[in-house]
């Protein structure tokens, strides 16, 4: 998964469509399948509403996963305003072509997510300083890992990520930031062992307090 900080990155090292595209990715977990499949009769502005009604994967279009992954996906006003800007300055903005149509084919197809991937992504991401591999199932990884670190009702994180269970959204797709999983850790401790802990400290102190005393000696 991605940090808040590393998308920021990504994002500033990516130019239209594709910061649109990985914007509305990372911001609404869309499957690879799913994002390339939308079409712009797909997305209601007026509502702030995606609605999944198909997939896409190795240029065959089917129906999508299941009919759970096929619940509508809210929009956020802020990423719903760049796909608007994107729909005006697209050479493709009619109801029925592709969000993200391939220029090669005239529209007549979407772009190929592994050529995005490969030649746009995961450069953008070394331009970022990037060490982590990037996958587009990063993106939805990341959404749903950020919505638990946030704190937010495991149902509410199942519905946003159209899955059957919530079982299956903690134990497959969440995944505790570091540093969360650091403090939770040190909160155990610091209730097992409080008295330890500030012997600890004082043992640090003292050990610095008596370096500061030999230095001073040595200078004098």
């Amino acid at each position: 998964m991605l940090e808040p900080e590393e998308v920021q990155s990504l994002l500033a090292q990516l130019d239209k469509p594709f910061r649109v595209m990985v914007l509305l990715d990372v911001t609404t977990g869309l499957r690879r399948s799913e994002l390339f499949a939308l079409k712009w009769k797909d997305i209601d502005f007026s509502n702030l509403l995606i609605d999944i009604k198909r997939s896409i994967f190795l240029g065959v279009v089917g129906k999508g996963k299941s009919e759970t992954s096929r619940h509508s996906v809210p929009l956020s006003l802020n990423v719903a305003a760049d796909q608007w800007l994107w729909k005006e300055t697209s050479g493709y903005p009619n109801s029925a072509d592709w969000v993200f149509a391939s220029p090669r084919t005239r529209g007549k197809r979407p772009l190929r997510p592994d050529g995005v991937l490969s030649k746009i992504i995961r450069r953008a991401a070394v331009r970022a300083a990037i060490n982590k591999r990037i996958g587009w199932h990063t993106f939805r990884h990341t959404y749903s890992s950020t919505l638990i670190a946030n704190g937010e009702n495991v149902k509410v994180v199942q519905e946003l990520m159209r899955h059957a269970s919530s079982r299956f959204t903690l134990e497959v797709y969440t995944q505790a930031k570091t540093s969360a999983k650091r403090e939770a850790q040190q909160r155990i401790v610091d209730m097992m062992l409080p008295d330890e802990r500030l012997a600890e400290m004082r043992l640090q102190v003292k050990i610095r307090l008596n370096s500061w005393v030999m230095r001073k000696t040595q200078d004098r």
